[in-house]
């Protein structure tokens, strides 16, 4: 974690209306990339609607590279489907996160995101202070699929070096 900023914690949480991908469900997981880092969460079987809540941490050092959120399915005798895919810009996360804010009230609306064509937010994302802490719930609208979306939360955790961030 040499020249990290700090670490992102995502909370995938669940899978909305994901496509079939088997006889009339599917066994759905997450990958999570980001340069050359890659996380993945368990495998939930016979649900077009999972339940993940998992939470994966990845360590940004170059806050410039987009996280890739592709959804599959996991096959045992062939290669996994891919169910659709997000991009997620964390950029106006993390300006909300070099304000270097403290003792706010919980809930405080830092900073709001629009969707957009580039972002796959299904609907506006707050960046809100929780429990001294900066986070961002989002629905990704999926692309590249004919139907779903994940919901995720976004969370920074400050290394104790990259008080200079």
């Amino acid at each position: 974690m040499e020249n990290s900023l700090g670490l992102l914690r995502i909370r995938v949480r669940r899978g909305v209306n994901l496509a079939v991908r088997d006889a009339d469900t599917s066994d759905a997981f997450v990958v999570i990339t980001m340069g050359d880092q890659k996380l993945k969460t368990r495998v939930v079987k016979n649900s077009c609607n999972p339940e993940w809540n998992e939470e994966l941490t990845l360590s940004i050092s170059q806050p410039d590279i987009p996280l890739v959120l592709t959804v599959y399915d996991h096959d045992t005798f062939t290669v996994d489907d891919k169910m659709g895919s997000a991009t997620i810009d964390i950029k106006q996360f993390l300006d909300s996160v070099t304000l270097h804010l403290e003792n706010l009230p919980n809930g405080t609306i830092i900073s709001k995101v629009p969707p957009t064509v580039e972002n796959c937010l299904a609907e506006e994302s707050s960046i809100v202070w929780n429990d001294g802490k900066i986070v961002q719930d989002m629905s990704l609208r999926l692309r590249n699929v004919e139907s779903g979306a994940v919901e995720v939360q976004l969370e920074w955790i400050d290394l104790p070096v990259s008080s200079n961030f």
